[in-house]
């Protein structure tokens, strides 16, 4: 690698903008459900890039979980129709909402496909939920997705490497992968990984 590379840029991966019909297909199950649209900062973020596409590392399964696409420190970038089935997964049934009427969408999650935790968007800002025990969510950490964004990218490149926190970022095989270095998420892969500051 050049001297001065970045290399928390050798592996994020590329997405396409969301379409507008993926974004419109997503709105309406949100409008019809919760009487609410998408946030307009978060419409700008997919304006650029509609979610993050993983690659696969098939060499790397059997060394610890290098997850690709989770760049940031709270998972990936989901898509329209993704960021909006944690909200929904909060009626039951017969249509009770646990989530209360709170207006928000996930634009992060650990996983794709999970309904259980990430990051929330709300007219309060952005903060984190989880449904792991009950529905819960705390306070936003961050008054915009803008300031948290803002906030990844000092991190990245100033430092401090906690300033967001006890994860901090690090290059395993290429991939940027935010852990705890005294709680490290990755098992034989931790060896490898090398802290960004």
């Amino acid at each position: 690698m050049a001297t001065g590379a970045r290399p928390y840029l050798v592996r994020l991966p590329a997405a396409a903008p969301a379409t507008a019909d993926e974004i419109t297909a997503a709105q309406s199950r949100l409008r019809e459900r919760c009487d609410f649209p998408f946030p307009p900062d978060l419409l700008a973020v997919w304006a650029e890039a509609g979610g993050v596409r993983q690659l696969d590392l098939d060499e790397l399964d059997e060394e610890g979980e290098v997850a690709t696409g989770r760049f940031l420190p709270h998972g990936l970038l989901l898509t329209p129709a993704q960021s909006i089935k944690p909200r929904l997964a909060g009626f039951d049934s017969q249509g009770k909402d646990y989530w209360e009427g709170t207006k928000w969408v996930a634009p992060f999650g650990n996983y794709a496909e999970a309904t259980d935790a990430g990051l929330y968007l709300s007219a309060a800002g952005l903060g984190e939920w989880t449904s792991y025990e009950g529905m819960y969510m705390n306070g936003p950490s961050y008054p915009t997705l803008a300031a948290y964004l803002e906030t990844v990218r000092r991190t990245l490149m100033e430092g401090p490497a906690d300033r967001m926190g006890s994860q901090v970022p690090g290059i395993v095989h290429g991939c940027l992968i935010w852990q705890d270095p005294e709680l490290p998420r990755l098992d034989e892969t931790h060896a490898d990984w090398q802290p960004v500051h």
